[in-house]
């Protein structure tokens, strides 16, 4: 029995999601979600919003990030689980789902831990692109893991990085991340400390994992005028720079009621003043001011971004064959005889 077309789902694997961003090419993409995001960003109110719902355990954190903007439903499931790593899997990985709101049917599904690793690179060098300094030619990257080439290439493209200075703790990655950027157009600098990495950056990314209060960055470490793009923090209990840098920053976030419990500002009082991102990208809120303000984007990654990305992909994949049709949906006849379609199909 074969399945009708309504049954059929668009589903982009992990080897057709790197066929994809071949045929475009990465730095091409990157910019491309950012656009979308940034699209998104403003009709911010369009949006249901909620923050991420999670299943903690001690071992890591599983995760659903659902949004609509009533025409069309997202939700990505993601895990983080930094012990990963030590044996030999991903740290991340995700899936998502788009769906059609007005009759509930699935749309799209796709591969995700590849595609975040994309937007996430996406959100930052948009962010990056209204709050860095615009004469930024130098990068830090702390943590060199999984996502750090990502942001290195989405900086690079979006916001005119020429080079970048790398540290981690396991310099095995800081190895790894050179390695890859060797051809990239990047000057490349491998650092034996995070300080040593953090000078003469105008941007100062970090990226690490360990699911614990981390001081990635103490307050002596930050001069004016720079933008931080702190992306690792992430839920309750991690984060990666010291109160005192938050103090003397003025902070940006996505979506304040998440990332007041997983973003850096949980160390802060509930009522410190944050900027909401598309309130910048919208007008109604100041960015960058002056040369010596300090930014920091406080990144825990937003539902909205995910939908980005994927109604990307959904239109990327239009008219290619980096997808296949997979067969998900019962379709009886009569929509009230599943059970025939069933018996039928013995």
């Amino acid at each position: 029995m074969q399945p009708s077309d309504k049954a059929l789902v668009p589903f982009v694997s992990v080897d057709n999601m790197m066929r994809l961003v071949h045929h475009i090419g990465l730095e091409k993409m990157i910019t491309q979600i950012a656009a979308q995001i940034e699209s998104d960003f403003k009709r911010w109110e369009s949006f249901d919003k909620t923050p991420r719902i999670p299943a903690h355990s001690p071992h890591g954190v599983i995760e659903l990030m659902p949004t609509s903007d009533g025409e069309a439903y997202g939700f990505k499931y993601v895990n983080g689980h930094p012990k990963n790593t030590s044996e030999g899997l991903q740290t991340v990985t995700a899936f998502g789902l788009l769906a059609d709101v007005y009759t509930g049917y699935p749309t799209l599904l796709t591969e995700m831990t590849m595609l975040t690793a994309l937007r996430t690179a996406a959100t930052s060098a948009l962010v990056g692109s209204y709050l860095a300094p615009k004469s930024s030619r130098v990068m830090a990257m702390i943590g060199n893991g999984a996502q750090s080439e990502f942001q290195c290439l989405a900086f690079k493209a979006m916001c005119g990085i020429d080079a970048v200075r790398l540290y981690d703790t396991d310099h095995a990655a800081t190895e790894k991340c050179a390695a890859n950027l060797k051809n990239s157009g990047l000057t490349v600098v491998l650092c034996k400390t995070p300080e040593d990495a953090i000078e003469g950056a105008q941007i100062i990314t970090t990226c690490t994992a360990d699911k614990k209060n981390a001081t990635i960055l103490t307050d002596n470490m930050v001069g004016p005028g720079v933008h931080i793009n702190a992306i690792g923090g992430d839920c309750p209990g991690k984060t990666e720079l010291h109160r005192d840098i938050l103090l003397r920053s003025d902070i940006f976030v996505e979506y304040p009621e998440q990332t007041r419990i997983e973003g850096e500002i949980q160390a802060l009082a509930e009522d410190h003043p944050v900027t909401e991102l598309w309130q910048v990208m919208t007008g109604q809120a100041k960015g960058r001011r002056d040369d010596r303000q300090i930014t920091l984007f406080d990144s825990v990654g937003f539902a909205i971004e995910d939908f980005s990305a994927l109604c990307y992909v959904q239109s990327a994949i239009k008219g290619t064959d980096f997808f296949e049709p997979l067969d998900m949906l019962a379709d009886p006849d009569d929509p009230r005889d599943l059970y025939g379609m069933l018996m039928r199909a013995s």
